[in-house]
């Protein structure tokens, strides 16, 4: 059993962005980069899946040899193996990404291919549903509940859907985009930590395609209004009521 899972390394959920005077882009200095949060439930389920049937788990990340810190974070969880897939930059366009992903996975033969179900930077949520198609295998996206039974190459999802869950059944080998409620992601042990530090990561040249999606500007988000205190007390309660009513219009 051979199980992937594609992780992408994003800015700490925690860091002041900055942009740069064009708003074209972030100002990457001092930011502390982590391991995509989705990313997590990810590597969890496939670490799951190892210890329930044997086999093995290879972390697969695009960049340069910066990123490698964030590729060894995921190892220590428990994977067996790490593959980066050499390239200058991380396109902004997904399709790009997944154009590279695929070529690689395509003669690899991996049971299942992992990805969370977006990255908190760009939110595109189309890296998966992308490699399933360019690989023509089945995807099962925002996924809350996984069974898999590969003696019969064949897996059971549940899968986030407006108003409830949608229950798929579809055949091996598959791409899953896991979701917050999959799993709980494990801490990472000091023996896990010690193996991953040592464990060879693999390095693959890419040919990156031309992007077909360019970003035209950056915004901050507009700054909150400032609070008032309109009384204190039950003698507050009218007109309190009279603001949300007329001014805030929410009841």
């Amino acid at each position: 059993m051979k199980i992937a899972v594609c992780v992408k390394q994003v800015p700490d959920t925690e860091t002041r962005v900055k942009l740069t005077d064009d708003h074209n882009s972030i100002v990457e200095d001092g930011i502390k980069w982590i391991l995509n949060p989705y990313d997590e439930f990810a590597v969890e389920e496939a670490l799951k899946l190892k210890e329930a049937h044997q086999g093995e788990v290879t972390i697969i990340s695009m960049g340069d040899a910066g990123i490698e810190k964030t590729i060894r974070d995921a190892v220590a969880m428990g994977a067996d193996k790490a593959v980066r897939l050499n390239s200058s930059r991380v396109p902004r366009d997904p399709s790009v990404v997944a154009k590279a992903l695929a070529d690689y996975l395509k003669d690899q033969d991996f049971d299942i291919i992992f990805f969370g179900k977006q990255a908190i930077d760009d939110d595109h949520s189309q890296t998966s549903q992308m490699v399933a198609h360019l690989l023509d295998l089945p995807c099962a996206s925002v996924v809350v509940k996984l069974d898999v039974d590969f003696a019969a190459g064949k897996a059971t999802a549940s899968r986030e859907v407006e108003g409830g869950d949608e229950k798929l059944s579809f055949p091996l080998p598959a791409v899953i985009a896991a979701q917050r409620g999959l799993n709980q992601p494990r801490y990472r042990s000091l023996k896990g930590i010690m193996k991953a530090k040592k464990t060879p990561i693999e390095v693959v040249e890419t040919n990156l395609a031309e992007d077909k999606l360019a970003i035209e500007k950056f915004e901050y988000p507009p700054q909150k209004k400032p609070g008032r205190i309109i009384g204190e007390g039950v003698d507050a309660v009218p007109e309190l009521v009279r603001l949300l009513k007329d001014e805030a219009k929410v009841l």
